[in-house]
């Protein structure tokens, strides 16, 4: 099955960028060629650009503040589990602290990081880190793979805080959902959202042996799924056949 997540707001809809990164960034670092170690200094660049947003940290920490507060609301509930609900509510504690630790935006340390810095600047140029325009770049990138993982590690560290945070919010945004199975018509699918519940993610699961696409559009008071074929012409073109779907809403 193939998961396809739609975000109803623009807090949601960079969590989902920033996970995206480091799920990436974790993947680069973890080879051993200076390509991959190269395209995992120029993710750590997006992580940077995407975290910058004045209001990111802060609005980070109130969700932590408010899920810590929604969970110590099940306090007494003869059917939530005591310990369970201690080990989330303390990891949210530990995102929480290991976070608003942090001195300024996620990443800012990394700003005062000349060598670092010279690099950002030409990676934005077509082949502008070749060995010619960045040298120490270069000769990096013939060093052992141990040493470039050892620099990466340390380099990505100042992000772990907002990757942990980032990463926690997404998995109980996800859990507060119920899957349902539901059948597009003629390849089109609407669904009227509840009142009185904000949706914050939507999620879709679709077999890839149908060979569809599905096209997502939504608001607070409506959620749409156009369903489409890639053709051999190289474009999307809308589907006529009916099919089925699971779909999640997260609140």
């Amino acid at each position: 099955m193939i998961l396809y997540e739609y975000p109803f707001n623009e807090r949601i809809r960079t969590y989902l960028r920033l996970e995206h990164l480091f799920r990436r960034l974790g993947e680069l670092v973890a080879r051993e060629h200076p390509t991959d170690h190269h395209y995992a200094i120029t993710t750590i660049f997006e992580v940077m650009d995407v975290a910058a947003r004045a209001d990111l940290k802060t609005d980070v920490l109130k969700d932590l503040e408010k899920q810590k507060h929604v969970l110590n609301g099940y306090r007494g509930n003869p059917a939530i589990a005591e310990a369970v609900l201690d080990a989330v509510t303390g990891q949210l504690e530990g995102c929480f602290s290991a976070l608003s630790s942090l001195v300024g935006k996620a990443g800012q340390q990394l700003t005062e990081n000349d060598w670092l810095m010279s690099i950002r600047s030409r990676v934005g140029i077509p082949g502008g880190t070749c060995e010619f325009d960045l040298p120490a770049y270069f000769a990096w990138q013939h060093l052992p793979a141990q040493t470039r993982q050892r620099d990466l590690s340390r380099w990505t560290a100042t992000l772990v805080p907002l990757a942990e945070s980032v990463r926690l919010l997404l998995k109980l945004l996800r859990d507060s959902g119920a899957a349902q199975k539901v059948v597009a018509p003629a390849g089109q699918y609407q669904q009227t959202l509840p009142q009185g519940r904000t949706f914050q993610l939507l999620r879709l699961r679709i077999d890839p042996l149908l060979g569809l696409i599905p096209e997502i559009s939504g608001n607070r008071l409506m959620a749409s799924v156009r369903l489409m074929r890639h053709e051999s012409d190289d474009r999307l073109h809308a589907s006529t056949d009916d099919a089925s779907f699971e779909l999640t809403l997260c609140s």
